[in-house]
């Protein structure tokens, strides 16, 4: 399994390798960029070879790139919406270069403008930015919790999808958290069976390339997005057990994004999870 958490960059794509070696994580998520901002550390070529050196040593795979929260695909202002569009082109090349398998963004929020308006927006901001890329990374639109003005349902997603041809590099970065926030109650193992179902016939369940892995601060069809630690939530062992033993799903990366105060957290929860797998399968 490949199982891993959200880690910083700040000191450089090694360093980050060492912190997943630390908490024994075999993958792992970074924002690409300041998440409250838009600025980007540069990353030097010395650094991209030394790089692709150590990950292969330590057989960290996949690799998942994480745009920022201000990106806004769906923005009804138009300045907002060209910073939105350049900067998902901008760090398609980047992840492209490090070898990031995946790139995730939030699909966006239309802020009082209507689904419809929103999706039209991230139509163009997709027709600008990723469909003009050549690179191997895959974007993934992350499903959304349904709070608020934001877009990110999975009819969502699949509207988007269909509208831009449903291209191979285009896939879907699922959230324990988000899926029991809007509705499936992931610890019922006929709701997980719904999930797949549903998934299945929307866009099929191969375009599922990564899962956040997060417990629930709020209840079941909430529509909150607030992680909690990893069995301290509403969804608990049962629920994030039903979708971590779930065989559609043992090929996708599992990233953590619980609310910890540091890394050395993410590895307590990391030994956590896998003493559950073990359990279950004995």
């Amino acid at each position: 399994m490949r199982l891993g958490c959200h880690l910083s960059i700040a000191k450089g794509l090694s360093k980050s390798a060492q912190m997943a070696k630390e908490i024994q994580a075999n993958t792992f998520q970074f924002f690409t960029r300041n998440p409250r901002g838009g600025a980007a550390r540069t990353i030097s070529e010395k650094e991209i070879e030394g790089w692709k050196e150590i990950r292969v040593n330590e057989k960290l795979s996949p690799i998942v790139g994480h745009l920022p929260y201000t990106v806004n695909l769906a923005a009804p202002k138009d300045n907002i919406h060209s910073f939105a569009t350049n900067v998902l082109l901008d760090d398609l090349v980047r992840m492209d270069k490090i070898k990031a398998e995946f790139l995730v963004v939030h699909p966006g929020s239309h802020v009082g403008e209507g689904r419809e308006a929103g999706i039209k927006r991230i139509l163009k901001a997709l027709e600008n930015s990723y469909l003009k890329f050549h690179g191997e990374t895959n974007l993934l639109l992350e499903a959304m919790a349904g709070q608020g003005s934001e877009i990110g349902t999975l009819l969502d997603i699949k509207e988007i999808m269909e509208a831009v041809g449903k291209p191979e590099g285009l896939g879907i970065c699922l959230d324990t958290c988000h899926l029991f926030a809007a509705g499936y109650d992931l610890t019922k193992a006929d709701e997980i069976k719904r999930l797949l179902e549903d998934l299945e016939d929307l866009f099929g369940i191969n375009k599922v390339k990564a899962f956040h892995l997060n417990d629930s601060k709020y209840p079941l069809g909430s529509k909150k997005d607030r992680h909690e630690l990893i069995g301290k939530g509403y969804l608990k062992k049962e629920g994030l057990l039903n979708v971590l033993c779930q065989p559609a799903f043992k090929n996708i990366p599992f990233i953590l994004e619980t609310p910890v105060k540091n890394y050395l957290e993410y590895g307590e929860e990391i030994k956590l999870i896998r003493s559950w797998l073990e359990e279950n399968f004995k």
